[in-house]
């Protein structure tokens, strides 16, 4: 899909909207053809974009690490092998400097968070234009849809349906370990009984609640902060590749001096992406820690 054919405004609407699947208010299913069709489509719908690109990338992650884990050896690493047994010991490293608890799933979990956040991540630095209008051509010579009316959203960490899905399943865990490993009662006080606290069995009963408030909104802040801080990031950064693209319809001049941009923030957006992976992977490690410990 070129700029040139819709407005600004037009253009970047279409870059910001998923492919959405789901029941049509007269009760057919089909695929959305405008924002006002997806929205109406209400809870159940489906983002098939955000879902076939963390699917696919998904198992680009267990294809090459399971390829480098069959090719391993003895010898010196090379290629593919070099590179998982670096992330591998990244990995590795990070689980023994934040976690102190004795748990198998924590080093698993943390490298398939940090790969699949940073492949998914990775996405944003394919042009803007390029897979939307490859599926503006495939919708359209295949089901004869306007290009116009066919949305594809290719970075699934912009998509909150994403982010928070990610948050809630560390939420549960963290939930999970801390009844495992403290018991209901154990994890019962830690959300009663602190931080304000008194000898006076009658102020400590007045304290309960005051203390169920702040505790529980610390809990709940955990899933929050996780996918917002993921998505507002990546959104951010979609939004610039997106105005940058815009600058290619402006003119040669300005066109050439929005590639100067678009390269530099691709440079820079590269330690972004990186980075964002990072922070999900170590906040779920402290909090399954922090799961993991007594007070």
């Amino acid at each position: 899909m070129a700029s040139d054919t819709l407005t600004s405004s037009d253009y970047i609407k279409h870059h910001l909207q998923n492919l959405v699947y789901g029941k049509h208010p007269d009760g057919h299913w089909g695929f959305a053809h405008d924002p006002d069709q997806a929205s109406a489509m209400g809870f159940w719908s489906i983002n098939v974009d955000t879902m076939f690109w963390s699917i696919s990338l998904g198992l680009l992650f267990l294809w090459l690490f399971r390829r480098a884990a069959k090719r391993a050896d003895a010898g010196v690493p090379s290629g593919i092998i070099n590179f998982a047994e670096w992330i591998v010991e990244f990995i590795d490293s990070s689980v023994r400097g934040s976690f102190s608890g004795k748990n198998n799933l924590i080093a698993p979990l943390s490298l398939t968070i940090f790969v699949w956040i940073f492949l998914m991540n990775l996405m944003d630095l394919v042009p803007v234009d390029w897979l939307p209008s490859l599926a503006g051509v495939i919708g359209s010579s295949l089901f004869g849809v306007d290009p116009h009316h066919v949305y594809f959203k290719v970075v699934p960490s912009t998509d909150p349906n994403a982010t928070f899905g990610m948050a809630f399943a560390v939420f549960f865990l963290v939930l999970f370990y801390s009844i495992k490993i403290k018991g209901i009662g154990k994890f019962a006080g830690e959300l009663t009984l602190q931080p304000f606290q008194a000898k006076n069995p009658v102020i400590q009963v007045v304290f309960i609640p005051i203390n169920f408030i702040l505790e529980f909104v610390s809990l709940i802040s955990k899933p929050i902060s996780l996918s917002l801080r993921l998505f507002g990031n990546m959104y951010a950064g979609e939004m610039i590749f997106i105005l940058i693209a815009l600058m290619y319809s402006a003119g040669l001049g300005t066109g050439i001096f929005g590639g100067f941009l678009q390269l530099g923030w691709a440079i820079f957006h590269i330690l972004i992406i990186t980075l964002q992976a990072f922070i999900f992977m170590t906040l779920t490690i402290v909090y399954l820690d922090m799961a993991h410990s007594e007070h």
